[in-house]
């Protein structure tokens, strides 16, 4: 399984200076690569290479960097064009869609470029890189990171590394292929129901309330609204750097009810069942007050924390489909809308049971999560003669 681990880069001001010169250079280079493909209908990678590899030697790349470069480019547009098929850019023929794919993709001049073995190189004793740059090879590089990082960096460490530039501080991504724990076989299932009031709610009773998340994120809303309105640089300096701690706010939040559902699921060697969430803005109809709140958590994000963590941790994981789980009672199956009164309160039509809706909820993801289980299971049972 490949996971991202990231280390804080120290440099002294003069190894700042040379760490800052090559990603401008390289993200220069790629913004006119990317013209280039774009201007031939984005040829294959070798192809492109053709095109493009000569300049790019004489400007004073490496080998190494240069390919990189070509094929980040390519990448890109891979990805483009990915999202194009799944319509993630919108209908056919919609402004944004053609927005996209009419103009060659461009790159920020702190954007990521990746590393390999031959540009990078680690020292974990010492906590230091040597790095290929423009003006040479840097060497003594110091980076920090928590201990645990450099344990998986030092063990499982393969393939590339991406450096970035967040204001004017480096950062390196390195990938890391970590081995999965064998799969147990679960005594019964976790069934985890999340939502914006309760975050998650699992039917072993842990319930992440989203009170807080919710009242830091009206209150983030609140300023960015402040600032949009001044559009002055400083604001918009601003607002930058208030997104990017709302969304490590939120991450963070996220990892912590993820490694709390995976670790109660490990100790009682259960498995966990989730909601297939998948396309759910796209379902849901809401008042635009609603909207905001549906749109800005990040149901996918504590789904994909809770999917890795679960396969390191080899806890056994099913989704199922979320379709009238908070409807159904959990005691007797008897499914009724007005089964549910309001968000917090169940009480059941058919057999008058009252339980917390998300609760209730919850169970029933477990029971689904633990039929699709033995359903999937290989039988066991001998072939007939």
């Amino acid at each position: 399984m490949k996971i991202a681990t990231q280390v804080k880069l120290m440099p002294e001001a003069d190894q700042a200076a040379a760490l800052s010169a090559p990603l401008g250079t390289v993200n220069d280079l790629a913004c006119w690569v990317s013209e280039v493909a774009f201007a031939h209908g984005v040829p294959r990678e070798y192809e492109l290479r053709k095109h493009t590899y000569p300049r790019l030697k004489a400007e004073g790349l490496g080998a190494q960097a240069s390919q990189h470069v070509i094929k980040k480019v390519r990448d890109a547009y891979t990805t483009l064009h990915a999202n194009i098929r799944a319509g993630n850019l919108g209908k056919p023929k919609s402004k944004r869609r053609i927005k996209a794919g009419s103009k060659p993709i461009t790159f920020r001049p702190e954007a990521a470029q990746p590393y390999d073995d031959r540009c990078l190189s680690w020292q974990y004793d010492v906590q230091t890189v040597s790095i290929w740059t423009t003006a040479g090879r840097l060497k003594n590089v110091r980076f920090v990171c928590s201990a645990d990082a450099l344990k998986t960096l030092r063990e499982y460490r393969k393939g590339e590394a991406d450096l970035i530039e967040r204001d004017g501080v480096f950062y390196l991504i390195a990938t890391c292929e970590v081995p999965e724990a064998e799969t147990y076989e679960p005594d019964g299932f976790i069934g985890v129901d999340l939502g914006i009031v309760n975050i998650a709610t699992t039917s072993t009773g842990y319930q992440a309330a989203g009170r807080g998340l919710n009242r830091y994120r009206k209150r983030q809303l609140a300023l960015r609204a402040k600032l949009q309105k001044k559009r002055t640089k400083s604001a918009k300096r601003r607002l930058k750097e208030r997104s990017r701690r709302e969304q490590r706010h939120v991450k963070n939040a996220n990892h912590i009810i993820a490694k709390t559902i995976v670790t109660e699921a490990e100790r009682t060697s259960a498995g966990i069942s989730l909601e297939a969430l998948k396309g759910i803005r796209q379902r849901v109809r809401l008042r635009k007050p609603q909207r905001v709140a549906l749109h800005s958590w990040a149901f996918a994000q504590l789904g994909d924390f809770i999917v890795y963590k679960a396969r390191r941790a080899g806890v056994p994981l099913v989704f199922v489909d979320p379709a009238y789980t908070s409807q159904t009672c959990a005691e007797c199956g008897h499914i009724d809308k007005r089964n549910r009164v309001d968000q917090g309160l169940f009480i059941c039509r058919g057999c008058g049971v009252v339980a917390h809706a998300d609760r209730n909820a919850s169970r029933n993801i477990a029971t689904r999560g633990e039929t699709a289980w033995n359903v999937g299971r290989e039988s066991r049972v001998p072939a007939t003669p």
